[in-house]
């Protein structure tokens, strides 16, 4: 893997990739960075699923930002379509892998999916007081540490992670709860993998969210290619007036 943006010639070994990726020091709030591949013309997934964009180098960074990450934050239907599992990495600095933090507005989760059975620390499962007390009681009784809040607003989730010391945020969709971050200007960070495919086809798009103008100026801070597979980095930089 080169970098084309800073331009240099030399591979990337693992520990330069990761100062790359490193997240700001000494951060006093929650730092979301936001993780999609996408098709060349925009596909989000094939057949339902992002693993159909896939690649070596992809995986490579997903991997990565997965051990410099304090919490994995995902929504309960890319953990459905997906069919997460934990964590398996440790984060860097530690001996335990982040949690994954799944929003759901239902607690319609399967307690016996690989979420709750195939990782080594337990799920946080951010839901609302009013989902059914069965399905909360459940999810617990499976192993997750479930939180009921009154609304899964971008600021309370990010405020129940942070009172949790979890500043280091990465986001891996889906498209609804990343469009819920942009319309809440909540995104810091954003690394979009571009595959060198065209996928046509229904798929969506990696953000999906309420209607209104809510375009925010991003930066153009990395750019890696590797097998004709672009890994691009955008930071904040200001609204657009």
């Amino acid at each position: 893997m080169r970098p084309l943006l800073p331009a240099s010639g030399d591979d990337l070994d693992d520990a330069r990739l990761a100062a790359r990726y490193a997240y700001p020091d000494d951060l006093a709030a929650p730092f979301v960075r936001v993780n999609f591949v996408t098709s060349t013309d925009g596909a989000v997934s094939v057949e339902g699923r992002s693993a159909g964009l896939g690649s070596p180098p992809d995986r490579r960074v997903f991997l990565l930002l997965r051990e410099l990450a304090d919490v994995v934050l995902v929504g309960a239907g890319t953990v459905r379509a997906e069919d997460y599992g934990g964590a398996r990495r440790p984060t860097r600095g530690t001996d335990r892998p982040p949690p994954v933090a799944v929003v759901t507005r239902s607690a319609d989760l399967d307690p016996a999916g690989r979420l709750f059975t195939d990782g080594r620390v337990p799920p946080i499962v951010l839901t609302l007081t009013s989902a059914p007390p069965q399905r909360r009681d459940r999810l617990a009784a499976a192993g997750a540490d479930v939180v009921a809040l009154e609304r899964l607003t971008p600021d309370l989730l990010l405020a129940e992670l942070a009172r949790r010391g979890l500043h280091r945020v990465l986001c891996e969709g889906g498209p609804t709860l990343f469009g819920e971050l942009v319309a809440a200007d909540a995104v810091d960070e954003l690394c979009l993998t571009l595959a060198p495919l065209l996928a046509g086809g229904p798929a969506g798009r990696i953000a999906v969210g309420p209607q209104g103008a809510h375009l925010h100026r991003l930066q153009l801070a990395d750019v890696l290619h590797e097998d004709d597979v672009l890994l691009l980095r955008y930071r904040r930089a200001g609204p657009i007036g």
